[in-house]
C-alpha cells in the first residue's frame, strides 16, 4: 500500500515537470498557432466554396429562366389574347430538383412543379412586386419550409422573371433550385474537420519530436553541469552543432577552460605560497634550535639572530605581496588618477634607489627623459617602476653592472603612447623562460631562489632574494592603467622591461 502513493507521487512529479518543460510549451504553442491557422483556412475554404456554389446555381437558373421566358413570349404571340398558356415541352426539361411556376399576369398559375407549394409561389410573387421589378428579373435567396411528405432542402435560390410582350408583362416565370442539392457543404465540413484533426495530431507529434531534438543539447549541458565540480572541471561538452545551442555549448566549454585555469592557478598559488612560507619558517626553527641546543659564543648568537631577522624580513615582504595581490584580484584596489609625467616619476625612483645601487656596485644611468604625460596613480606607478629598478639592480649587481632608465613617446593606431624602459646588463633570460616571467612565484633559476649560495658567474655571491611576485604586481598595475608591459632579453646581454601607457 505504501508503494502506490509513492508511485503516484513520482508520476505526479514527472507530469508536473513535463508540463513545465520547454518541450511541452514549444509543442503547445506550435499546436495553438497551427489550430488558429487551420481554423482560418477552413473558414476561407468553406466561405469560398459556398460563394462559388451559389454563383454557379444563380448562373444556371438565370440561363434556364431566359430560355423559359423566350418560350412563353413566343407562345403568347401565338394566342389571340396574348397570354401564355402552353405547357413547357420536353425539350425544355429541367433537373428534377428544380422548382418551376408559370403564372399569367393576373396571378393564375398555368404550370407548377408538384413539389412547389402554392403558398411559396405567392411569397415569391409578393417579393418580386415589393422590389418594383415589373419589367426585370429578380434573383433572391430564401428559406422555404420543407414539405412534410416530400422533404426538400430549405435553402433555395430563385429567379423571378417577367414575360414581356411589347414591353408589357403578360406573365411571370419563377424558377428555383436548392443551393446544395447534393449535400456538398456538410461533407466539406466533415472533410475539413477530419483533415484538421489529422494535421493537428501530426503536428503535435512532429512538434514534440522536433522540440526534443532541439532541446537535446540543453539536456547534455544540464547533465554536464551537474557532474562538474571542483575536481571535475576537465569535462567538456564539445558539441559539433553550428546553431545557437552549439554556440552556447562552445561558450560553456570556454567558461570551463577559464574556471579550470583559475582553479589551477589558485591551487598552484596556494602551494607556492605554502612552500615559500615553509622555507623561512624551517630555517628560523633550525637556527633557533641550534642556538638553544648548547651554549654559544656571542658571535654565534648574533649570527643566528641575523639569519632569523633576514628570514623574518623575507616573510614580511612575501605576506605584503600576497595581500597586495589578493586585494588586486578582489577588486579592492582603487586608483587615484591624476596627471603625471613619467620622466619625473622615473627620476624620483632613481634618486630613491641610488643608495641601493651603490650598495650593489651598480651604476644607475639616466638616459633621455623627455616629457611623457600620462594619467595614473602616482603611488602604484612608483611601486611598479621601483620594482623594475630593484629587480635590475639585483641581477646586475656584484659585477659592476649598469642599469639604464629612459622615457619617451611614440604614435600608433590607438593614438600616442608614453613609455618608460628599465634595462640592465645582467645575465639575461633564456627564451623558454621569458614568456613566464610574469607568472606568480615563477623563477628563472630555481636553484638561486631564497638567496642560496651559488658559485657560478656571481663568483660565490649571494643570488638575489625574491618571492617571484614582484613582476606579477607590476603587470597588474600596468594593465589597471590601460597599458602594456613587455620584456626583451638575450642570455649574457641583459634584460629590458618597457612600460607603455596611453598619452594624455
Amino acid at each position: 500500500m505504501s508503494g502506490a502513493p509513492s508511485r503516484r507521487a513520482r508520476l505526479a512529479a514527472a507530469a508536473a515537470q513535463f508540463v513545465q518543460s520547454i518541450r511541452f510549451r514549444l509543442t503547445l504553442w506550435t499546436a495553438a498557432v497551427l489550430t488558429m491557422i487551420l481554423f482560418a483556412f477552413c473558414i476561407f475554404v468553406y466561405t469560398r466554396q459556398a460563394h462559388d456554389l451559389q454563383l454557379y446555381t444563380q448562373t444556371q437558373l438565370q440561363l434556364k429562366a431566359q430560355q423559359l421566358v423566350s418560350y412563353y413570349r413566343m407562345a403568347s404571340y401565338n394566342q389571340d389574347d396574348e397570354r401564355p398558356s402552353s405547357v413547357i415541352p420536353s425539350s425544355y426539361a429541367l433537373p428534377e430538383h428544380y422548382l418551376l411556376a408559370a403564372l399569367k399576369a393576373d396571378g393564375q398559375i398555368l404550370q407548377k412543379s408538384s413539389e412547389f407549394n402554392p403558398d411559396d409561389v405567392q411569397i415569391l410573387v409578393s417579393a418580386w412586386l415589393s422590389a418594383g421589378q415589373s419589367t426585370a428579373a429578380l434573383t433572391l435567396n430564401t428559406s422555404l419550409t420543407a414539405d412534410q411528405e416530400n422533404a426538400r432542402p430549405a435553402e433555395h435560390v430563385f429567379v423571378v422573371a417577367p414575360v414581356l410582350v411589347d414591353r408589357r408583362p403578360v406573365g411571370l416565370v419563377i424558377l428555383g433550385a436548392p443551393l446544395d442539392p447534393d449535400r456538398q457543404m456538410p461533407r466539406l465540413v466533415i472533410s475539413l474537420l477530419l483533415g484538421s484533426l489529422l494535421t493537428l495530431g501530426a503536428a503535435l507529434g512532429g512538434g514534440y519530436w522536433v522540440a526534443s531534438r532541439a532541446m537535446a543539447p540543453v539536456r547534455t549541458i544540464t547533465r554536464a553541469a551537474r557532474e562538474i565540480g571542483e575536481h571535475g572541471l576537465h569535462r567538456r561538452l564539445q558539441l559539433k552543432a553550428r546553431d545557437e545551442l552549439g554556440e552556447l555549448a562552445a561558450t560553456f566549454d570556454g567558461m570551463l577552460d577559464r574556471l579550470q585555469a583559475a582553479f589551477d592557478r589558485q591551487r598552484q598559488f596556494t602551494a607556492d605560497a605554502s612552500h615559500e612560507l615553509r622555507t623561512p619558517l624551517t630555517i628560523m626553527g633550525l637556527e633557533a634550535d641550534q642556538a638553544l641546543s648548547r651554549r654559544r659564543s656571542p658571535e654565534e648568537y648574533e649570527r643566528a639572530i641575523k639569519v632569523i631577522k633576514s628570514e623574518n624580513e623575507f616573510m614580511a615582504r612575501l605576506v605584503n605581496d600576497l595581500l597586495t595581490l589578493a586585494r588586486m584580484d578582489a577588486g579592492q584596489t582603487h586608483l587615484r588618477l591624476e596627471p603625471l609625467d613619467l620622466s619625473d616619476l622615473a627620476l624620483d625612483c632613481a634618486e630613491r634607489l641610488s643608495a641601493l645601487a651603490r650598495l650593489g656596485n651598480v651604476e644607475l644611468i639616466l638616459g633621455e627623459l623627455p616629457e611623457a604625460r600620462v594619467t595614473g596613480d602616482r603611488q602604484y606607478l612608483s611601486q611598479a617602476l621601483s620594482n623594475l629598478i630593484e629587480n635590475a639592480i639585483k641581477y646586475a649587481g656584484g659585477r659592476g653592472g649598469h642599469v639604464r632608465i629612459e622615457t619617451g613617446a611614440r604614435g600608433g593606431p590607438g593614438g600616442k603612447r608614453a613609455w618608460v624602459e628599465v634595462s640592465d646588463d645582467g645575465p639575461g633570460i633564456a627564451p623558454e623562460h621569458l614568456a613566464r616571467i610574469f607568472d606568480r612565484f615563477y623563477r628563472v633559476d630555481k636553484s638561486r631562489a631564497r638567496g642560496e649560495e651559488s658559485g657560478g658567474d656571481n663568483g660565490g655571491a649571494k643570488a638575489p632574494d625574491g618571492s617571484g611576485l614582484g613582476l606579477s604586481i607590476v603587470q597588474w598595475i600596468v594593465q589597471a592603467h590601460g597599458g602594456e608591459i613587455r620584456a626583451r632579453s638575450e642570455p649574457g646581454s641583459g634584460t629590458a622591461f618597457q612600460i607603455e601607457l596611453p598619452w594624455t
